[in-house]
């Protein structure tokens, strides 16, 4: 915050690949590999996909540039980065709230989110066991509600996932983030593609290819839409800080636009490749493409544990849904983190005090299924309402405040010079978009959602 004691001297990324690789692992997380595919099985398959670009193109994008511009503009975690520009560009210190609610959303959602990181790490062992082999639907839902049921459990698997992210952030920059994100993000890219060579040996290949990629625009609504443009922001990691964090250590002259369409192009592509991995494992057991979030969880296991080879390629998949989730809750962890250095903390003793304090937040969320499910907010257990909470309302408002302060905050001036591409017109097409099309269709994301 203004006034705080700070320090700058932070780490930088080895090179521009090193951060790509960090950003993309981040923006890979659950998103892509559980969420995306269903919410594309709800809503028609390759039609959506296309709505989806188009929203990658025109929100994703250009929101995504603002805040690596301005963590690198910054220099610092994303509060103190945000109020060090806007006392540069003379305006009100309290634009350092857009920081601050940024972090805030990523310290709630690493809390719960990594409860369901828990759940796949388990389920590895599960299913390299054979513990789903010969089961039918009921054996494999009870499965799923006894781990849900057991607090014990869940409390377990989510401090292993914690235990694994503390260790990766405590080690920085360079020796923690970097060098995880260049032995995870190759690891589960390869594991996509050895899924994907199974998928192609199923029987429900062509089917599931064609109802991906296939558009069929007459199955397209209204909701499909604003489902599309809600998930072309939250997979980019945006409204969290973390891209402002990660922007932070970004060296001076890398092509910042350059950078985040990598980004972009990355994150999409393996989305993609993931929804190719899952769906001809779909359609050869002749499942429901479009039954929400329990494909991952309970229709996958199903569908492993009736196919030849399914112990083994069903635990890669959820090995590859691990290494995924462990991409992002790196990410989400290293926002506080930064800030915690900054008040002059060292990185372990700061890792340590945020990675304890999440766990606690999510300890709460894990018994929330069970022997807290009787204490609900607004209708939901603690776990519900927190996702509703940053999913809904402090992502949003993060997004729009970046939008706003980057669009109409900083000078023209400013952003063209941190972007380094002068008044070409590419600037001109992201700082329209920046200014006027992301805030709106932010606005309409968060309208529709609270609706």
């Amino acid at each position: 915050m203004a006034g705080t004691t700070q320090t700058t001297a932070h780490e930088h990324w080895g090179s521009r690949l090193a951060f790509v690789l960090a950003a993309v692992g981040s923006a890979v997380g659950l998103g892509n590999v559980w969420k995306f595919p269903y919410i594309t099985g709800e809503n028609g398959g390759g039609a959506f996909v296309v709505v989806y670009l188009a929203c990658i193109a025109l929100i994703g994008l250009p929101i995504l540039i603002a805040e690596i511009l301005l963590g690198r503009r910054g220099r610092m975690s994303p509060i103190n980065a945000v109020s060090a520009t806007a006392r540069r560009e003379g305006r009100s210190p309290a634009w350092a709230g857009v920081g601050l609610l940024g972090m805030a959303g990523s310290f709630v959602i690493l809390s719960f989110y990594s409860v369901i990181a828990g759940w796949a790490l388990a389920y590895v062992g599960r299913t390299a066991t054979g513990t789903f082999a010969g089961a039918d639907a009921a054996t494999v839902k009870a499965a799923f509600d006894a781990l849900k049921a057991s607090p014990w459990q869940l409390v377990l698997w989510h401090t292993a996932f914690m235990a694994l992210t503390a260790v990766v952030v405590g080690r920085g920059v360079r020796h923690g983030l970097e060098r995880a994100a260049k032995i995870l993000m190759p690891g589960l890219a390869l594991l996509l593609v050895i899924l994907i060579g199974y998928a192609a040996t199923t029987s429900g290949f062509s089917a599931g290819v064609d109802f991906l990629f296939t558009p069929d625009f007459s199955k397209l609504s209204t909701h499909s839409v604003l489902i599309a443009l809600g998930h072309a922001f939250f997979t980019l990691s945006l409204g969290m800080g973390i891209m402002i964090a990660y922007g932070s250590y970004l060296a001076p002259g890398t092509s910042i636009a350059g950078t985040a369409l990598s980004v972009v192009v990355l994150d999409t592509v393996i989305a993609l490749m993931a929804g190719t991995a899952i769906f001809p494992v779909v359609f050869a057991n002749g499942l429901e493409p479009a039954v929400g979030p329990g494909l991952i969880f309970q229709t996958l296991p199903l569908a492993f544990g009736s196919m030849p080879g399914g112990a083994l390629f069903g635990a890669l998949f959820f090995l590859l849904l691990t290494f995924a989730a462990w991409t992002s809750t790196i990410s989400l962890l290293e926002p506080t983190v930064e800030w915690l250095q900054e008040r002059g903390q060292g990185r372990w003793p700061a890792t340590i005090k945020a990675a304890v304090t999440i766990w606690a937040l999510g300890v709460a969320s894990a018994l929330s299924f069970n022997v807290w499910s009787g204490y609900t907010v607004f209708g939901q257990n603690l776990f519900g309402a927190l996702d509703f909470l940053t999913a809904n309302v402090m992502l949003p408002l993060t997004g729009l405040g970046v939008a706003l302060f980057v669009g109409w905050g900083m000078s023209t001036a400013s952003a063209s010079e941190e972007l380094g591409l002068g008044e070409t017109l590419g600037f001109r097409l992201w700082h329209l978009a920046i200014r006027f099309v992301a805030p709106v269709a932010v606005v309409v994301v968060f309208v529709y959602n609270l609706l």
